[in-house]
């Protein structure tokens, strides 16, 4: 039997025969087998990954193998009548050719979890979200490529927010801002020396931490709404460009329509107002609360262009694309 597994996975890894085109990403294999360590041939077995779902059954030696498998989160879940499923979690690196543990079934009542949820693939979509950097440094966790993701849970939309706000390169971000507002000595009222600089630095994250959770989870989660940006990358750039800007104003609903993004323009006013709570007492009031509001809104548009244009080939480890350039 050892045997005729290795010999199967070399078959897997390597791939088509020359002269065919070589699939793209990495290959998932493994063996199904019962209880007693025998092959179980023809078992259904069902791989999710990036939110998409296939299926194959096992050969007359037991095995199965996945080509082409995205990089990300994966599961696998081998199933047969009158047994009790085998599951195996697992993460791909890209192009990576893994070898999974036997899926072992075992005779007895029968438990199917081969149905994968609307909240388990939205899991896994966020996982590989939360892989995308840009240039590999900088969280590019609020935009996604899959022209049909599951919708976001409440739990989901205050994951991606929070790992945002708490991200190491996020905050040496937000310290760069400060030291470059000490500099020019914005914000007087702050002063000088250290202390200045540490209530610059303070009132960077308060932002950031306001304005993230306010129109990336907390207010999402009020207006069910989807505060990532969805990659368009169809048509000409003047369309594509319209599309970039608008998507401040709209967005999609949990639902899958569009509609008036009330989250995303109700937090960045509401952002403004809560940094009056800390800023020097005569930089407070309306006006700073207009300001910090329509410049958040001025960012977000610029950002969804840059989005649209330049980070998509600065990212180099996307979620599943399902769009074209």
């Amino acid at each position: 039997m050892v045997g005729l597994m290795l010999a199967a996975a070399c078959a897997c890894a390597q791939g088509p025969s020359a002269g065919s085109t070589a699939p793209i990403g990495g290959s998932v294999s493994g063996v199904v087998e019962d209880d007693q360590g025998a092959l179980i041939p023809g078992a259904q077995v069902v791989l999710v990954a990036d939110g998409a779902s296939r299926s194959l059954t096992s050969g007359s030696d037991g095995r199965f193998c996945f080509d082409a498998v995205p990089a990300g989160s994966f599961r696998v879940t081998a199933s047969e009548q009158g047994m009790v499923d085998g599951v195996r979690d697992g993460t791909l690196s890209q192009a990576q050719q893994m070898e999974l543990e036997p899926m072992m079934l075992h005779a007895g009542a029968v438990v199917s979890v081969t149905a994968v949820t609307q909240e388990q693939m939205a899991a896994i979509q966020v996982r590989q979200e939360e892989t995308q950097r840009i240039g590999g440094i900088l969280p590019n966790y609020f935009v996604v490529y899959d022209a049909n993701p599951q919708p976001l849970t409440k739990k989901l939309k205050f994951e991606l927010g929070w790992k945002s706000v708490v991200d190491p390169m996020n905050v040496m971000f937000v310290a760069a801002v400060a030291g470059f507002e000490q500099a020019g000595n914005q914000f007087p009222g702050y002063g000088q020396g250290a202390s200045g600089y540490g209530k610059r630095f303070g009132a960077g994250m308060a932002d950031a931490t306001v304005g993230t959770l306010l129109t990336g989870s907390v207010l999402p989660m009020v207006f069910r709404q989807d505060p990532r940006y969805f990659y368009n990358g169809k048509g000409s750039m003047m369309s594509r460009t319209f599309y970039a800007l608008k998507t401040t104003v709209i967005c999609k609903g949990d639902n899958g329509r569009w509609q008036p993004a009330y989250a995303n323009v109700l937090g960045s006013f509401g952002a403004g107002a809560v940094s009056g709570l800390y800023y020097p007492g005569g930089e407070r009031g309306g006006m700073l609360v207009m300001e910090n509001g329509l410049t958040a809104l001025a960012f977000d548009g610029f950002s969804n262009v840059m989005q649209e244009f330049v980070l998509r080939r600065m990212t180099p480890q996307r979620s599943h694309e399902m769009v074209g350039e």
